[in-house]
């Protein structure tokens, strides 16, 4: 069956917008900050085969791009035609799905006159799980907390009470934990009373022709982006904290015909602590980074996947083996965008971003409230800054490629017992280029208890700065320090006093292209907006500031960029920053 393009353009609106309605009913009816102010969920529509064909705006790639794959494997495991009106499934399992056990999926079979139809899905990012609690201290998935495997959370309409009472059971926080299960399953509702609606309109007995046209058509687009790359192989190599040693991502893209093959293979191997990356969540991260470089206006589907194969070593970082630990994951997957944009710089120069800060800075606390003594336990997700492009300065606390929000200071004070004594911009924290990369923030936590508590932060790029492209500086390292000189160490948990004040300063993004070429008027709006001081406006890009005028000085300026540029072997900047 052909549609008509004038029908496919109303029939695809109308299935985005389902999709939206139903991130947007989760959302609404979330009991955390996590999913209600951070996003951190994903939502989408699947035909019966379990083929995504559309997701809601609303979303990560780790969670939307792993649930493309982890359909497959909820399918294999409950066949649609095993399936009953009134069932709904689940699973956190990491190697299936989003390669977290605090992410967790739920699944909702469509029935229309008896027969399965659609299946809507969505995952997020439960605020406590049991185990260690959000950190990468564990050596096993086995110490991270309550594993999920595929199984029903309703049965034909009737709560399987025991899975629900076991997870209340094991996690720090049952109320917010089962209330989110039941917004997701509010959510999935919601866009499955859609969709019935959406299907009787338009006299549809299921969504599978119109599957089939949207799946082709991203295909086929797909394929002719793929098509104007020239043939060959395109690498590179990143390189981030990890924790004593540091990890190596080898990213070796092959570009043939319509067809394209990233490999991982020369990546660090998998380590004994949780910062270890499922294939599903490798490649997740790996489709949105080719996605946004060569096709960001072409459907996130089942055929937009399809021209593009994600390989790496069994047992490594980037496919690690159960039972790893994993729970950190995302400190290692955010970077496989950057990874392969930075392959991809030679043959695409205008049309990737230089590394940023990427990994999300999460810190999690946990202790008893001073006026109450009752027991709390908080997360909450920063960022530093993106990496710049070709035409465009990276964007300041903004998480990539993730897209999760940042959580409101209000926010933050209302739910847990912390004081936010300071958050601004953090300034020279962008990588300077002819475009600066996003700058890092600064937060100052004081925690109102009278007890230790447990602080916990997921952090990268403390070691290893974001690299600038095409001549561009690096970004500023993150940097963790206390008031009363307690030692933070990235990524582990650590007990510390009530007295203790933790300040972050998180990183900042690579700069594009040669930092001398970037326009001094440019440079002088940054030293007004306090982004860039009057000394690294010299130093990094040879403009002399009045500062008192706050202007800019032409005579010396034209004269200490001429001896610059004079001074260059092969008129080509090379600089680094400490």
């Amino acid at each position: 069956m052909s549609i008509d393009q004038i029908s496919l353009d109303i029939l695809w609106s109308r299935l985005i917008a389902t999709v939206n309605e139903q991130a947007a009913a989760l959302m609404r009816s979330s009991f955390t900050s996590i999913v209600r102010e951070a996003g951190d969920l994903s939502a989408g529509v699947f035909d019966r085969r379990g083929r995504m064909i559309a997701q809601a705006v609303t979303g990560t790639p780790g969670h939307i791009n792993s649930m493309a794959t982890g359909m497959t494997h909820f399918l294999q495991r409950f066949p649609v035609e095993s399936l009953s009106p009134g069932d709904i499934l689940i699973t956190n399992d990491p190697w299936k799905t989003a390669s977290q056990l605090n992410d967790i999926t739920i699944v909702t079979p469509v029935f229309k006159n008896g027969r399965v139809v659609a299946l809507f899905a969505n995952c997020c990012h439960a605020l406590d799980i049991g185990g260690r609690g959000l950190s990468a201290d564990s050596r096993s998935v086995f110490e991270e907390g309550l594993f999920i495997p595929m199984m029903k959370l309703r049965d034909k309409g009737y709560e399987v009470s025991a899975l629900l009472e076991l997870l209340a059971a094991n996690v720090r926080t049952p109320d917010e934990v089962l209330g989110d299960i039941h917004s997701q399953i509010i959510g999935n509702d919601v866009g499955a009373r859609q969709l019935l609606l959406f299907l009787d309109e338009f006299h549809l007995d299921d969504i599978e022709s119109v599957a089939d046209e949207i799946i082709n058509r991203s295909e086929t687009a797909m394929r002719a982006r793929i098509r104007d790359l020239p043939d060959g192989e395109y690498a590179h190599v990143l390189t981030i904290d990890g924790f004593e040693s540091p990890i190596e991502i080898h990213a070796k893209i092959i570009v043939k015909g319509d067809a394209l093959l990233v490999d991982f293979a020369g990546s660090s191997d998998a380590v004994p602590l949780g910062i270890n990356v499922a294939l599903n969540y490798t490649r997740a991260y790996t489709t949105y980074g080719i996605k946004c470089a060569i096709a960001a206006d072409i459907p996130n589907n089942e055929g937009s996947f399809r021209p593009v194969q994600v390989i790496a070593p069994e047992g490594g970082i980037l496919n690690a083996r159960r039972p790893a630990a994993v729970g950190g994951r995302h400190l290692v997957g955010h970077f496989l965008p950057a990874a392969v944009m930075s392959a991809l710089a030679k043959a695409l120069p205008d049309s990737v971003m230089a590394p940023g800060s990427d990994g999300l800075w999460d810190t999690h606390i946990s202790g008893e409230e001073r006026r109450t003594g009752a027991h709390f336990s908080f997360t909450w997700f920063s960022s530093g800054g993106t990496g710049a492009l070709s035409d465009k300065d990276g964007l300041s606390a903004t998480a990539y490629p993730s897209g999760i929000a940042g959580v409101p200071v209000e926010i933050i004070e209302a739910l847990a017992p912390l004081f936010i004594r300071r958050r601004e911009l953090r300034c020279d924290s962008g990588g300077p280029g002819c475009f600066r990369g996003g700058l890092g923030q600064v937060m100052e936590i004081e925690v109102l208890t009278d007890k230790p508590y447990l602080f916990s932060g997921l952090y990268e790029r403390t070691r290893y700065a974001a690299p600038g492209l095409q001549g561009g500086m690096p970004g500023a390292v993150g940097v963790i320090s206390t008031n009363n000189g307690t030692m933070l160490k990235p990524k582990l948990s650590a007990l510390v006093s009530a007295d203790t004040i933790v300040k972050l300063e998180m990183p900042g993004g690579g700069g594009f292209g040669d930092p001398l070429d970037r326009d001094p008027e440019r440079v002088l709006d940054d030293v007004r907006a306090g982004f860039v001081s009057a000394a690294a406006a010299r130093d990094d890009y040879a403009v002399v500031v009045d500062v008192e005028a706050m202007r800019v000085d032409r005579e010396q300026t034209d004269r200490l960029r001429g001896g610059r540029r004079a001074r260059r072997p092969d008129n080509h900047y090379r600089g680094t920053k400490a």
